[in-house]
C-alpha cells in the first residue's frame, strides 16, 4: 500500500468511525428529524452515506482502476435518483444503517488498502466533473461528501 493510499483510509475510517458511533447513540427521536441541508431525515442521509457514497461511488473508484467507462450522469439524473431512494427508504432502520455503514466501509477501506499510486492516479471521464477524475480525486470526494453531510447532521441535532 502506498503511503497515500495509506493516509486516505486513515481519513476514511476516521468518518465512518464517527458516523457508526454517531448512529449507535443517535435517539429515535433524532432519527427521524429532517437535516436541513438534504431535506430528508438523519436516517435517510445516513443510508445515502452508506449507500452511495461507500457503495455506488466505491462501484466508480473500482471501474476507474479497472479502466472502465464511468456512467454519464447528469445532476437531474443523480437528483431523481437521489429523491427515489430517499422515498424507498423513509422508514430506514439504525440496525440496517450500521450493517451497510459496517460492509460498504470496510469494503471501501480494503480497496483503497490495496492502491499503490498507480491505482490511485489511473484517471476517467467524470460527466458530474465534466472533465477526467483520478482515482485519489474520487476517494477525496466520498470523504468529503460524507464529511459534509455529517456536518449537516449534526446541525440538525444541536
Amino acid at each position: 500500500m502506498s503511503q497515500k493510499a495509506k493516509e486516505l483510509v486513515e481519513r476514511f475510517n476516521g468518518l465512518n468511525n464517527e458516523l457508526i458511533s454517531f448512529v449507535e447513540k443517535c435517539s429515535d427521536e433524532d432519527w427521524k428529524k429532517v437535516v436541513s441541508g438534504e431535506g430528508w431525515t438523519i436516517g435517510v442521509v445516513m443510508r445515502h452515506i452508506a449507500g452511495a457514497h461507500f457503495g455506488l461511488l466505491l462501484d466508480f473508484a473500482k471501474d476507474i482502476v479497472a479502466g472502465n467507462t464511468l456512467p454519464e450522469m447528469s445532476m437531474d439524473q443523480i437528483d431523481k435518483m437521489n429523491a427515489k431512494h430517499a422515498q424507498d427508504h423513509a422508514n430506514c432502520t439504525k440496525d440496517e444503517v450500521l450493517n451497510m455503514l459496517h460492509k460498504n466501509g470496510s469494503s471501501l477501506a480494503e480497496f483503497v488498502n490495496g492502491l499503490d499510486d498507480e491505482g490511485l492516479a489511473k484517471t476517467a471521464h467524470f460527466s458530474l466533473a465534466g472533465s477526467d477524475i483520478n482515482t485519489k480525486q474520487l476517494i477525496k470526494i466520498i470523504i468529503h461528501g460524507g464529511t459534509e453531510h455529517l456536518t449537516n447532521i449534526k446541525a440538525t441535532v444541536s
